[in-house]
This record gives structure tokens, sequence and C-alpha cells, in this order.
């Protein structure tokens, strides 16, 4: 099926230099000024709305090419595409040879998803949930988490990640985690993508982080972060992969929690920091490109680009450990209110960040990873169902699937207009949402984003993915 007005929509998107064409559920976008570039292909529902700012940042991203040598060869997005803040669409995914682009991955380095499973039952946790609510509430917005490390511990996070901090920890426990099984901390480490570890180096982390000696109280480990970042309590609604699910633990009518964070202000720090590097090392005299977006290139700038991925990786182990840490606040709670439950990980992965694939790199920008047989997870909006899949790896689309559901609506059209809009219009009604902030649950109603059905739908129909199972939010927390 086509999308309405076609031909005119097409027209209008010429008339802002953007050569487009459409055929079954994909939009293929390439500037017109650039026809060397390479054609970046867009799976879209054909009800889903066509956003013109975000198919001009991703035709701009896949034009970015350096003067001294560096490429896009490929360049896709997936169904939850829509404008970002800083030039890259979000769900943009590209794969480079010869360059990296720092500005692609952003500042929310290794933003992800982290899913744990829990033998409870529904009745079972709300009979005691304002307990529990009240204990996540202190941790999460009140700061009365322990998160304090060994200085030893801190370095040993950014350099080699989870490992590296666990073992630090199995030597001189600090914090909360005195009262963690770390021994199931080490199993879960290959529930891990990468297992939690690249190659970091704690001499390019915030010099605050990594003094000498001593103990490091870091405010921003264990945060959630604002905009559409979570921590959900859910139910396993429905299974239809039972194998796989088996295998990974899950079975209908578990509980479950689903986190999304990432680097918070470490990320902030490396990415900002990179984007300006990017663009001091561009050649005298050469006129910036046009997208603002700088790459660094292999062969004028091989020791930076090897540092920018280092840079990268730091604050990635750092993102790594911060959902670690999230989920490990809420299953000691849950430990504390309910006694004896396990909460095994099922999977944690990443969505924003730059991997060696392909002929050289593939960055993902709201997009994960989706290798054939890897566990997947991709959330809805509060209030919608959320999905466990498992990746198909798909070469046409980088081996990748959305991160989400994807805006709709931006946060200044819902902060302007959301107040006078009735529960029901904003699909709030019945939404448990446990924030200090009235206007963080109009921002993020799930009337500001995508129906997550059409965006599973058409991901599964071009074989990214398959459905393992289904579940359904019982209350989120928004910081």
């Amino acid at each position: 099926m086509q999308p309405k007005n076609l031909k005119r929509l097409l027209r209008a998107l010429e008339r802002q230099g953007l050569d487009v064409t459409y055929n079954d559920r994909t939009y293929s976008v390439r500037l017109v000024n650039s026809p060397d570039a390479p054609v970046a292909e867009v799976l879209l529902p054909s009800d889903f709305p066509v956003e013109a700012k975000a198919l001009k940042q991703l035709a701009n991203l896949a034009s970015v090419r350096h003067p001294s040598g560096g490429c896009v060869c490929r360049a896709c997005a997936t169904p939850d595409f829509h404008p970002g803040d800083a030039g890259v669409a979000i769900g943009s995914v590209v794969e480079t040879v010869g360059q990296v682009i720092p500005g692609a991955v952003g500042s929310d380095i290794n933003c992800g998803m982290r899913l744990h499973v829990v033998d409870l039952t529904i009745d079972e946790f709300l009979a005691k949930r304002d307990q529990f609510v009240e204990r996540m509430k202190g941790d999460y917005f009140f700061g009365t988490r322990d998160v304090t490390m060994t200085a030893n511990a801190m370095r040993s996070l950014f350099q080699y990640g989870v490992p590296g901090w666990l073992d630090a920890m199995l030597d001189q426990p600090t914090g909360s985690v005195v009262k963690s099984d770390l021994s199931q901390l080490a199993q879960e480490s290959e529930r891990i993508f990468l297992d939690g570890s690249m190659d970091g180096d704690w001499k390019l982390a915030p010099e605050e982080l990594v003094p000498d000696a001593g103990l490091v109280r870091d405010g921003g480990l264990a945060t959630i972060g604002g905009g559409n970042h979570f921590v959900e309590v859910q139910r396993v609604d429905k299974v239809e992969n039972r194998t796989l699910a088996h295998a990974w633990g899950v079975r209908e009518g578990q509980l479950a929690f689903m986190i999304h964070s990432g680097s918070r202000n470490v990320g902030k720090y490396i990415g900002g920091m990179w984007r300006d590097k990017a663009k001091a090392t561009w050649q005298k005299g050469l006129k910036y490109p046009d997208s603002q977006i700088f790459p660094l290139s292999t062969y004028s700038h091989p020791e930076l680009v090897a540092s920018y991925l280092q840079a990268e990786a730091t604050a990635a182990n750092y993102a790594f450990v911060n959902r670690l840490l999230l989920a490990e606040l809420l299953r000691l709670h849950l430990r504390e209110v309910y006694k004896d439950v396990e909460a095994p990980l099922v999977y944690d992965l990443p969505h924003n960040i730059t991997l060696p694939e392909g002929q050289g790199w593939v960055t993902r920008k709201g997009a994960c990873p989706a290798h054939v047989g890897q566990p997947v997870i991709i959330p809805g909006s509060m209030g919608a169902y959320s999905y466990l899949m498992v990746g198909r790896g798909n070469p046409a689309f980088c081996n990748s699937a959305s991160h989400g559901a994807g805006r709709i609506r931006s946060r200044f059209d819902l902060n302007r207009k959301g107040a006078s809009e009735s529960e029901a219009e904003l699909g709030l009604t019945g939404v448990d949402c446990i924030t200090l902030r009235q206007e963080r649950r109009i921002e993020e109603a799930p009337a500001a984003y995508k129906p997550i059905q059409s965006v599973i739908d058409v991901q599964v129909e071009a074989k990214m993915v398959d459905v393992v199972a289904r579940l359904s939010q019982v209350l989120t927390f928004k910081a």
C-alpha cells in the first residue's frame, strides 16, 4: 500500500533538495547535489508520517565524506525514524570506511536497554507496590542510593567496563553493592552485549571521576536521566517463541523490569569534546560541510580515529555499569520487599554506538544491533506494549533494528498543548507513572509516540527481527 498523496509528497521533498523514491514500505533518499553518496533507505509503514527534516538529516549523514579519504558506504534507518536535535536523525545507521563520525553517535554514548525477569505474579507485586515504590523513589529521585567506589574501581570501570568493575568490587566492595550477589553479577556479564566491556582508557574520563586514591561518590551513576529514559516494571503478557523464551528464562505471567539509560554526563563530556575536535581538525581553507557533520579520517588522522574510538568505548563502559547499577538497586529493593527473588538478567544491549562491522565501522544512532540469534529489546511508549525480539541479521539494514517506537510529537508540542488535552487523548488513562515532574508525564505520554505494533510488524515483515515475547506496562519511573 502506498502513502496517500505520494506524488505530491515526493515533489515537495524534491523542492527541498532531496531525491526521494518509494517502494514497498521503503523510502530511498539522497541529496540532489550529492549523486555520489549512497542512497539511504528508510523502512516506514505506509500510514506513518514522513518528516522532511528527518529525511534531510539522513541524506546529509549518508553524504559525509572526508576530503582526505573516507566515506559512508551504506546508510539506512529503522521505522522509529524521526528528527534529532543535533542534526542526526534518530534511527539512523551508517557503515563507514576510512572514517568515523563522532556526531553520528552524539553525547548519549551507549544509551541502551536492559531487561530482567522476576518470578512474582502481578498480584504479589501489587500487594506491596507502595512499599516498593517508596524505596525506589528514594534511590532514583532523592539521592538515597549509595554507589560509592574506590578510585581503583572507578578506573577499572572506565578501562574495562563491567568485568573490570566487578574484579575491583570483589577485592573491595563498597556502597550498596556489599549486599549484592557478586557471583550472580559475574555470571550475568555473559548476557551483556560484548560482555559489557570495550577497550576504554580511564585517562580519557572526566578528571574528577578518576582520582589517584580515596573514594569516589559520582552523582551520575545509577541515574535514569531525562527525556525518554525510564525504568519500567512490566508483565510478560504473551510468549510467541517458546523455545527461545525458555532458553532465555522468560515465561508468561512473570514480572519484568526494563531499563533505558546511557552514559549520562560522561557521554556528554566525551561526545561534546570529540564533536569539537572533529571540527577543529577540518583542513584549513576548505569549506565546512553544509550539514556541519565532521568526520575523522584514518588517512589524515589515524591517531585521532583511534583515540576517539577509545574515548567512546570509555563512555560506553560507564553506561554498561550505569544500567547494571540501576538494575541492581531495583533488585536489592525487590529482595527487601518481596524476599527471595533472583530477578536474572535477560539481556543488555546498546543503541548509540560505533562498532567494527562490515567493511569498516557501523554507527547506530537510536538503532540497536540485531545480529542472528541475538536478543533485541524494543520498548513501546509508556502504557503501550514492549517487545523482546530475536535478531535475524538482515544485511540490507546493517544487521540493525529499531530501539523503540519513535516520537511523533515533539516535547515542545506536548508542553504547549498537552496540559489542555484529556488523559484519554494523551493515552495516559490507567498509566502508572512515578515522577516528580508532571510535565515529564505529559511529554512522554503515549500520544507522543508512534504505534509500537506497526513498528514491530514492519520489521518482522522485513526479516530484521522476530518476536519472542510481548510485555505490558505495570508502572514506570521517569526522572
